[in-house]
């Protein structure tokens, strides 16, 4: 992308020329058009009347500092590109827009010789989605109904447990009922001997 810089005189941030227009019948790649746009918007920061605009939100400063307020204004336009480029970039590698935006350009570039229909053979959009979503959502449906039969099994398996471990307790229960009464009859047993031994002959 060849660039010429040039400063500001109201602002002396310098600034890109824009491109040229590309000859008629060329393409222009997705990368470059985002590019240009990211660059368009940056020169829009510092167009004309933005300083006016700066200098009357800080008029008294301004009265008593122009030369400061002119770094400061200067400084500010600089970093918030800088910042703003960066961000850009970091969205660029993180979604790796390049990469995308070049596969589609090859995309296009790809079907411009091919003059019968894309991807639908049929000519009807709904039946060819159908036959493009229909194998997905066939295999989603597969893989959930497997997945419910897999917590079906455990669920099963969980409640079995529980209810042996019910039986379990019933039977303790029942051991411990046991238990009791035979207690409860030998101390019977055991009082009425001491009655009978107390007996006076």
């Amino acid at each position: 992308m060849a660039e010429a810089s040039n400063a500001d005189p109201t602002t002396g941030v310098e600034e890109k020329s824009e491109e040229s227009p590309p000859e008629s019948g060329t393409p222009i790649s997705r990368v470059k058009l985002l590019d240009t746009m990211v660059d368009t918007f940056l020169q829009k920061l510092v167009a004309t009347g933005s300083y006016q605009r700066f200098t009357d939100c800080y008029k008294h400063f301004y009265q008593l500092q122009p030369e400061m307020t002119q770094r400061i204004y200067d400084k500010f336009i600089t970093q918030l590109q800088t910042s703003i480029r960066e961000e850009i970039s970091e969205i660029k590698e993180e979604g790796n827009l390049e990469a995308v935006l070049n596969s589609l350009d090859k995309i296009v570039e790809e079907g411009k010789d091919h003059k019968g229909p894309a991807w639908r053979p049929s000519g009807i959009p709904e039946k060819d989605l159908c036959s493009v979503m229909a194998p997905y959502f066939l295999q989603q449906r597969d893989t959930l109904q497997r997945q419910v039969q897999k917590q079906k099994a455990k669920n099963k398996e969980l409640a079995d447990t529980v209810l042996a471990g019910r039986r379990q307790v019933e039977e303790l229960q029942q051991l411990v009922e046991a238990r009791q009464q035979a207690w409860q009859a030998l101390h019977r047993e055991q009082r009425e001997l001491l009655d009978v031994l107390k007996e006076p002959e």
